[in-house]
């Protein structure tokens, strides 16, 4: 899991190491941090620190280590990772097919967000485009709507381009 912490530490020399010293104990691993000196609190400085570690169990131990160290914890919760991609739709279709098919792929496939935005239709068109864009939290989750929308695009005659 993916963590960020918002710590205060004493504005004295060693404790930004002594606040990233923890994370190592516990099996973590950082992936950034941001030593934020013009924000002080009770004469404490701000460092934010994103973080990688396996549980709940080693972020547990890890604010115990946290506060036994007398470090502030301001924040801390997890961040998650999404999938992005932008599918483009072109062909004879309207809103309710868009609708339908997202609302039948959120059945099976866990979709974060969706974005859609398409074209009004002329009566002289005979076709329009739809951007959708969509997020997901696994890869997974994305290459089944890979599939699934390509497949419902196949059905209907519409042409689909995946990653605009």
């Amino acid at each position: 899991m993916i963590v960020n912490a918002e710590l205060y530490v004493k504005d004295m020399p060693g404790q930004l190491v002594g606040s990233l010293d923890p994370i190592s104990l516990v099996d973590g691993n950082i992936l950034g941090v941001v030593h934020n000196r013009e924000q002080i609190v009770n004469h404490r400085i701000c460092i934010n620190i994103t973080f990688e570690v396996e549980d709940r169990d080693q972020l547990c131990r890890l604010r115990d280590i946290w506060k036994s160290k007398d470090i502030v914890i301001s924040k801390l919760n997890s961040v998650y990772q999404t999938y992005l991609m932008d599918y483009l739709l072109i062909g004879d279709f309207d809103s309710s097919f868009i609708e339908d098919a997202l609302n039948e792929a959120s059945k099976t496939i866990a979709l974060e967000a969706t974005d859609i935005r398409y074209t009004s239709k002329a009566e002289s068109q005979a076709k329009r485009t739809a951007m959708i864009s969509i997020k997901t939290h696994n890869p997974d989750d994305m290459s089944a709507m890979d599939t699934f929308l390509s497949g419902k695009c196949a059905e209907s005659g519409i042409t689909y381009v995946r990653g605009v």
